[in-house]
């Protein structure tokens, strides 16, 4: 159990420092252009398949694409929460963060962070029905079932998001500010409470880590079905191209789950790995993406080519 820090109530933190990633001074400059770089590339690559699945008629028609849309959408917007306040730790600007600001920045990071997860099941159940039941999909997953899938996992998210920063800031700050972190993240922030946290903790644990824990089960699971479904595919051509498919979710899902679960599972641990693994999920899988599902799918590179020659809209 956390014990109640000594500090006197009366102190109440206004604002909160984040410390960001240990580095070595002399490879600021570096690490600066490193993340700089590393965002507007994935605002751009994410861009790219946000337009390509809205301008591509054979994309946008099917539900696999959209949720691929709204994975790029969920990208763009979770880098900006995180990699911006990333960068400018790399600079001689101030590193503090508003009281209100710090608890915008938790709640759009959860929420963006768990619609993702709940994104993530959808693909896999999506993959599970085309595969495993090809003559039913049309009518198991058509457009109408899509969008209120999807809808439902941004109310998840939303819903998510709401209660963890709700209990976190519902308790008293009342010094030291000083978060050992680079966005003001739930194990980090309540280190810093004047108050026992061991209710905020069990709820990590059940609420982040074990909803992840379970999601990526179920992945699983639809990805045991599914590969037992295509070694009966008597074609290797066939079989080749739904692994192809398969393989570029299955990839991204892997990069996202395992460094989430090995954080929110331990949410009363400090540990140096913590800082790393954490920038592998929230600015490296974002920035993969785009990379993964282009490289590996041959719809998706079909479509690019269709839109550089001007033909995009005209199939």
């Amino acid at each position: 159990m956390r014990k109640t820090k000594n500090t006197s109530l009366d102190t109440v933190v206004t604002d909160f420092i984040l410390l960001g990633l240990p580095h070595p001074q002399n490879m600021r400059i570096l690490l600066f252009l490193v993340f700089f770089i590393i965002y507007i590339l994935t605002q751009l690559g994410n861009l790219l398949i946000l337009l390509t699945v809205w301008a591509d008629p054979k994309l946008h028609a099917r539900p696999m694409y959209v949720l691929l849309g709204v994975l790029s959408f969920l990208d763009m917007w979770l880098s900006s929460v995180i990699v911006p306040r990333i960068i400018l730790n790399f600079t001689p600007c101030s590193k503090a963060i508003p009281f209100g600001g710090c608890v915008a920045q938790l709640y759009a990071f959860h929420f963006l962070g768990s619609t993702q997860c709940f994104l993530y099941t959808l693909m896999a159940y999506d993959r599970y029905l085309a595969i495993c039941q090809p003559l039913r999909y049309p009518m198991l997953m058509n457009g109408k079932l899509c969008t209120i899938l999807v809808a439902g996992a941004w109310v998840a998210g939303s819903i998510h998001g709401s209660i963890q920063a709700t209990l976190t800031f519902r308790l008293p700050y009342c010094g030291p500010n000083q978060v050992d972190y680079f966005i003001c993240d739930i194990p980090a922030v309540l280190r810093l409470a004047c108050a026992d946290t061991t209710v905020n903790e069990l709820v990590t644990f059940v609420d982040i880590g074990v909803v992840a824990a379970s999601c990526f089960m179920l992945i699983l699971l639809s990805y045991a079905n599914i590969v037992h479904a295509i070694l009966k595919i008597r074609t290797a051509d066939g079989r080749r191209r739904a692994f192809s498919t398969c393989g570029s979710h299955l990839t991204v899902v892997t990069v996202y789950y395992v460094p989430c679960i090995f954080i929110y599972l331990r949410a009363g641990s400090k540990s140096p790995l913590d800082g790393a693994v954490a920038v592998f999920y929230t600015v490296i899988t974002p920035f993969l993406n785009p990379l993964i599902y282009t490289l590996r799918n041959q719809e998706v590179k079909s479509a690019l080519k269709r839109i550089a020659g001007g033909r995009g809209g005209c199939k």
